[in-house]
Protein backbone atom coordinates (compact mmCIF):
# COMPACT_ATOMS: atom_id res chain seq x y z
CA UNK A 1 0.00 0.00 0.00
CA UNK A 2 0.94 3.21 -0.60
CA UNK A 3 2.56 5.73 1.82
CA UNK A 4 -0.62 8.06 0.54
CA UNK A 5 -3.36 5.55 0.38
CA UNK A 6 -2.15 4.70 4.08
CA UNK A 7 -1.96 7.94 5.68
CA UNK A 8 -5.71 8.84 5.91
CA UNK A 9 -6.45 5.42 7.64
CA UNK A 10 -2.72 5.98 9.89
CA UNK A 11 -4.13 9.98 11.35
CA UNK A 12 -8.02 8.91 11.34
CA UNK A 13 -8.13 7.80 15.37
CA UNK A 14 -5.31 11.28 15.67
CA UNK A 15 -8.08 13.46 14.07
CA UNK A 16 -11.20 11.05 15.92
CA UNK A 17 -9.35 12.22 19.46
CA UNK A 18 -8.64 15.76 19.00
CA UNK A 19 -11.99 16.82 19.97
CA UNK A 20 -11.32 15.10 23.09
CA UNK A 21 -7.73 16.95 24.00
CA UNK A 22 -9.66 19.89 22.97
CA UNK A 23 -11.98 19.59 26.20
CA UNK A 24 -9.44 18.51 28.06
CA UNK A 25 -6.93 21.33 27.71
CA UNK A 26 -9.97 23.41 28.19
CA UNK A 27 -10.23 22.23 31.44
CA UNK A 28 -6.92 22.34 32.37
CA UNK A 29 -6.59 25.83 31.19
CA UNK A 30 -9.18 27.31 32.91
CA UNK A 31 -8.08 25.94 36.43
CA UNK A 32 -4.76 26.97 35.38
CA UNK A 33 -5.88 30.59 35.10
CA UNK A 34 -7.98 29.91 38.01
CA UNK A 35 -5.07 29.07 40.20
CA UNK A 36 -3.01 32.38 38.37
CA UNK A 37 -6.01 34.47 39.10
CA UNK A 38 -5.52 33.32 43.32
CA UNK A 39 -2.18 35.17 42.92
CA UNK A 40 -3.90 38.50 42.27
CA UNK A 41 -6.32 38.18 45.48
CA UNK A 42 -3.48 39.40 47.66
CA UNK A 43 -3.01 42.16 45.27
CA UNK A 44 -6.56 43.43 44.02
CA UNK A 45 -8.87 41.18 46.14
CA UNK A 46 -10.97 38.88 44.90
CA UNK A 47 -13.42 41.24 43.69
CA UNK A 48 -11.10 43.10 42.06
CA UNK A 49 -10.17 40.18 40.17
CA UNK A 50 -13.06 38.60 38.83
CA UNK A 51 -13.29 42.38 37.56
CA UNK A 52 -10.38 41.94 35.42
CA UNK A 53 -10.87 38.28 34.28
CA UNK A 54 -14.37 39.45 33.13
CA UNK A 55 -13.69 42.86 31.65
CA UNK A 56 -10.89 42.18 29.66
CA UNK A 57 -12.25 38.27 28.51
CA UNK A 58 -15.40 40.50 27.46
CA UNK A 59 -12.78 43.10 25.64
CA UNK A 60 -11.18 39.94 23.86
CA UNK A 61 -14.30 38.13 22.92
CA UNK A 62 -16.22 41.85 21.94
CA UNK A 63 -12.95 41.89 19.72
CA UNK A 64 -12.81 38.48 18.45
CA UNK A 65 -16.46 38.03 17.53
CA UNK A 66 -17.93 41.37 16.88
CA UNK A 67 -21.52 40.99 18.19
CA UNK A 68 -22.45 44.19 16.65
CA UNK A 69 -22.59 42.49 13.17
CA UNK A 70 -25.86 40.46 13.84
CA UNK A 71 -29.29 41.59 14.72
CA UNK A 72 -30.47 41.67 18.91
CA UNK A 73 -34.33 41.91 19.26
CA UNK A 74 -35.57 43.58 21.95
CA UNK A 75 -36.91 40.08 23.92
CA UNK A 76 -33.20 38.77 23.18
CA UNK A 77 -31.82 41.77 24.45
CA UNK A 78 -33.50 41.14 27.84
CA UNK A 79 -32.58 37.82 27.85
CA UNK A 80 -28.92 38.78 27.26
CA UNK A 81 -29.20 40.91 30.06
CA UNK A 82 -30.34 38.36 32.30
CA UNK A 83 -27.54 35.84 31.03
CA UNK A 84 -24.96 38.74 31.86
CA UNK A 85 -26.51 39.21 35.22
CA UNK A 86 -26.13 35.87 36.11
CA UNK A 87 -22.78 35.18 34.69
CA UNK A 88 -21.57 38.15 36.58
CA UNK A 89 -22.92 37.34 39.64
CA UNK A 90 -21.63 33.41 39.46
CA UNK A 91 -18.15 34.63 38.51
CA UNK A 92 -17.97 37.15 41.84
CA UNK A 93 -18.90 34.48 43.93
CA UNK A 94 -16.81 31.87 43.27
CA UNK A 95 -14.03 34.28 43.39
CA UNK A 96 -14.95 35.21 46.60
CA UNK A 97 -15.64 31.16 47.65
CA UNK A 98 -11.33 31.08 46.49
CA UNK A 99 -10.67 33.57 49.50
CA UNK A 100 -10.76 31.14 52.10
CA UNK A 101 -11.22 27.51 50.37
CA UNK A 102 -8.90 25.16 47.74
CA UNK A 103 -9.95 25.66 44.23
CA UNK A 104 -11.07 21.78 44.24
CA UNK A 105 -13.52 21.66 46.96
CA UNK A 106 -15.14 25.38 45.85
CA UNK A 107 -15.48 23.48 42.16
CA UNK A 108 -17.24 20.41 44.01
CA UNK A 109 -19.23 22.39 45.83
CA UNK A 110 -19.99 24.84 42.94
CA UNK A 111 -21.31 21.70 40.49
CA UNK A 112 -24.14 20.99 43.08
CA UNK A 113 -26.04 23.79 41.20
CA UNK A 114 -26.27 22.29 37.87
CA UNK A 115 -26.37 19.26 39.15
CA UNK A 116 -29.26 19.46 40.92
CA UNK A 117 -30.56 21.38 38.33
CA UNK A 118 -29.68 17.89 36.07
CA UNK A 119 -32.07 15.94 38.60
CA UNK A 120 -34.95 18.07 39.66
CA UNK A 121 -36.87 15.73 37.36
CA UNK A 122 -35.59 12.86 39.07
CA UNK A 123 -37.92 9.60 38.13
CA UNK A 124 -36.12 6.42 37.93
CA UNK A 125 -34.48 5.02 41.27
CA UNK A 126 -31.12 5.04 40.01
CA UNK A 127 -31.58 8.94 39.99
CA UNK A 128 -31.31 8.48 43.71
CA UNK A 129 -28.58 6.71 43.56
CA UNK A 130 -26.52 9.72 42.10
CA UNK A 131 -28.55 12.25 44.67
CA UNK A 132 -27.09 9.94 47.26
CA UNK A 133 -23.54 10.56 46.17
CA UNK A 134 -23.50 13.74 46.12
CA UNK A 135 -25.24 15.00 49.35
CA UNK A 136 -22.80 12.22 50.58
CA UNK A 137 -19.80 14.34 48.47
CA UNK A 138 -21.43 17.86 49.72
CA UNK A 139 -21.63 16.35 53.77
CA UNK A 140 -17.86 15.74 53.54
CA UNK A 141 -16.85 18.76 52.15
CA UNK A 142 -19.09 20.85 55.61
CA UNK A 143 -17.23 21.93 58.60
CA UNK A 144 -18.83 19.53 60.36
CA UNK A 145 -15.70 17.97 62.09
CA UNK A 146 -13.89 20.86 62.63
CA UNK A 147 -9.51 20.37 62.73
CA UNK A 148 -7.41 21.55 60.28
CA UNK A 149 -8.89 20.93 56.75
CA UNK A 150 -12.29 22.16 57.63
CA UNK A 151 -13.78 24.54 55.03
CA UNK A 152 -14.46 27.67 55.94
CA UNK A 153 -18.40 28.13 56.23
CA UNK A 154 -18.43 31.74 54.36
CA UNK A 155 -15.97 30.16 51.73
CA UNK A 156 -18.56 27.11 51.30
CA UNK A 157 -21.50 29.42 51.09
CA UNK A 158 -20.02 31.33 48.08
CA UNK A 159 -19.27 28.27 46.64
CA UNK A 160 -22.87 26.97 47.05
CA UNK A 161 -23.96 30.69 45.99
CA UNK A 162 -22.07 30.50 42.37
CA UNK A 163 -23.77 27.12 42.09
CA UNK A 164 -27.36 28.77 42.27
CA UNK A 165 -26.09 31.30 39.79
CA UNK A 166 -24.33 28.30 37.35
CA UNK A 167 -28.02 26.56 37.82
CA UNK A 168 -29.66 29.88 36.08
CA UNK A 169 -26.87 30.18 33.79
CA UNK A 170 -27.37 27.19 32.22
CA UNK A 171 -31.16 28.23 31.91
CA UNK A 172 -31.09 31.88 30.76
CA UNK A 173 -28.04 30.23 28.88
CA UNK A 174 -29.80 27.75 26.69
CA UNK A 175 -33.21 30.51 25.78
CA UNK A 176 -30.29 32.34 23.58
CA UNK A 177 -29.51 28.90 21.69
CA UNK A 178 -31.24 30.46 18.21
CA UNK A 179 -28.47 33.19 19.09
CA UNK A 180 -25.23 33.11 17.11
CA UNK A 181 -22.56 31.61 20.03
CA UNK A 182 -19.95 34.00 19.17
CA UNK A 183 -22.61 36.98 19.62
CA UNK A 184 -24.13 35.88 22.88
CA UNK A 185 -21.18 34.81 24.89
CA UNK A 186 -19.43 38.33 23.61
CA UNK A 187 -22.31 40.37 24.77
CA UNK A 188 -23.01 38.55 28.02
CA UNK A 189 -19.34 39.03 29.16
CA UNK A 190 -19.91 42.25 28.55
CA UNK A 191 -22.86 42.64 30.60
CA UNK A 192 -21.32 40.69 33.46
CA UNK A 193 -18.37 43.32 33.12
CA UNK A 194 -20.58 45.76 33.98
CA UNK A 195 -22.72 44.28 36.62
CA UNK A 196 -19.12 43.13 38.47
CA UNK A 197 -16.96 46.60 38.01
CA UNK A 198 -18.35 47.85 40.82
CA UNK A 199 -17.88 45.45 43.25
CA UNK A 200 -14.12 45.78 41.78
CA UNK A 201 -13.32 49.37 42.33
CA UNK A 202 -14.78 49.66 45.56
CA UNK A 203 -12.47 47.01 46.57
CA UNK A 204 -9.13 47.73 44.83
CA UNK A 205 -9.84 51.14 42.95
CA UNK A 206 -7.14 52.23 41.31
CA UNK A 207 -4.72 49.21 41.78
CA UNK A 208 -6.89 47.74 39.11
CA UNK A 209 -5.03 49.95 36.31
CA UNK A 210 -1.53 49.18 37.35
CA UNK A 211 0.05 48.35 34.42
CA UNK A 212 1.52 44.82 35.90
CA UNK A 213 -1.58 43.60 37.47
CA UNK A 214 -3.15 44.63 34.50
CA UNK A 215 -1.21 42.43 31.99
CA UNK A 216 -1.57 39.40 34.30
CA UNK A 217 -5.29 39.83 34.40
CA UNK A 218 -4.97 39.83 30.97
CA UNK A 219 -3.08 36.55 30.93
CA UNK A 220 -5.74 34.88 33.60
CA UNK A 221 -8.25 36.56 31.26
CA UNK A 222 -6.84 35.02 28.22
CA UNK A 223 -6.04 31.32 29.70
CA UNK A 224 -9.16 30.93 31.83
CA UNK A 225 -12.00 32.02 29.05
CA UNK A 226 -10.69 33.09 25.68
CA UNK A 227 -8.71 29.77 24.98
CA UNK A 228 -10.51 27.03 27.33
CA UNK A 229 -13.91 29.26 25.44
CA UNK A 230 -12.55 28.36 21.86
CA UNK A 231 -11.06 24.93 22.54
CA UNK A 232 -14.88 24.04 23.89
CA UNK A 233 -16.26 25.64 20.64
CA UNK A 234 -14.25 22.91 18.94
CA UNK A 235 -15.29 20.20 21.22
CA UNK A 236 -18.85 20.53 21.04
CA UNK A 237 -18.64 19.96 17.46
CA UNK A 238 -17.56 16.66 17.49
CA UNK A 239 -18.39 15.51 20.90
CA UNK A 240 -22.08 14.02 21.80
CA UNK A 241 -23.32 16.59 24.64
CA UNK A 242 -24.34 13.61 26.97
CA UNK A 243 -20.28 12.77 26.53
CA UNK A 244 -18.96 16.20 26.84
CA UNK A 245 -21.34 16.30 29.94
CA UNK A 246 -19.22 13.38 31.03
CA UNK A 247 -16.12 14.74 30.60
CA UNK A 248 -16.79 18.33 31.64
CA UNK A 249 -17.57 16.20 35.00
CA UNK A 250 -14.07 15.55 35.58
CA UNK A 251 -13.73 19.60 36.40
CA UNK A 252 -13.51 19.47 40.16
CA UNK A 253 -10.79 16.71 40.52
CA UNK A 254 -8.96 18.53 37.29
CA UNK A 255 -9.27 22.04 39.91
CA UNK A 256 -7.90 20.06 42.73
CA UNK A 257 -5.28 18.58 40.90
CA UNK A 258 -4.24 21.71 39.73
CA UNK A 259 -4.30 23.31 43.49
CA UNK A 260 -2.19 21.01 44.77
CA UNK A 261 0.28 21.61 42.50
CA UNK A 262 0.36 24.97 41.93
CA UNK A 263 -0.87 26.65 45.12
CA UNK A 264 0.17 23.45 47.66
CA UNK A 265 -3.69 23.50 48.26
CA UNK A 266 -3.62 20.38 50.57
CA UNK A 267 -6.76 18.56 50.91
CA UNK A 268 -7.20 15.34 53.59
CA UNK A 269 -8.18 12.09 52.27
CA UNK A 270 -12.18 12.76 52.99
CA UNK A 271 -12.29 15.64 50.73
CA UNK A 272 -10.67 13.63 48.24
CA UNK A 273 -13.38 11.31 48.43
CA UNK A 274 -15.79 14.01 48.52
CA UNK A 275 -14.93 15.67 45.52
CA UNK A 276 -15.08 11.95 43.78
CA UNK A 277 -18.41 11.03 44.83
CA UNK A 278 -19.63 14.75 42.94
CA UNK A 279 -17.76 13.34 40.19
CA UNK A 280 -19.32 10.04 39.99
CA UNK A 281 -23.02 12.04 40.62
CA UNK A 282 -21.99 14.19 37.87
CA UNK A 283 -21.28 11.53 35.25
CA UNK A 284 -24.33 9.23 36.59
CA UNK A 285 -27.02 12.04 36.04
CA UNK A 286 -25.92 13.01 32.45
CA UNK A 287 -25.80 9.11 31.88
CA UNK A 288 -28.89 8.19 32.90
CA UNK A 289 -30.71 11.63 32.49
CA UNK A 290 -33.24 11.69 29.47
CA UNK A 291 -30.84 14.21 26.98
CA UNK A 292 -33.73 16.39 26.75
CA UNK A 293 -33.81 17.56 30.02
CA UNK A 294 -31.87 20.43 31.15
CA UNK A 295 -28.05 19.19 31.78
CA UNK A 296 -25.14 19.77 33.65
CA UNK A 297 -23.15 21.20 30.54
CA UNK A 298 -24.74 24.40 29.64
CA UNK A 299 -23.65 27.02 26.80
CA UNK A 300 -19.74 26.98 27.91
CA UNK A 301 -17.65 26.96 31.01
CA UNK A 302 -18.15 28.68 33.50
CA UNK A 303 -15.70 28.89 35.84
Amino acid sequence: MSPSRSHPVLTQPVLAALPYLALLVGMVSISVGTTGAKQLFPVIGAAGTSTLRVGLSALVLVALWRPWRFRLSRVDARRVLMYGLVLGLMNLSFYMSLRTIPLGPAIAIEFAGPLTLALVHARRWIHFVWITFAVTGLGLLLPLRGGLYALDPVGIAFAATAGLFWALYIIFGQRLSHMHAGQSVALGMSTAAVVILPFGVVSAGPALLVPSVLLLGLGVALVSSALPYSLEMIALRHIPKRTFGVLLSAEPAIGAVAGLFLLHEMLSGLQWLAIGCIVVASIGAILTTDSRVVAITGPGAPV
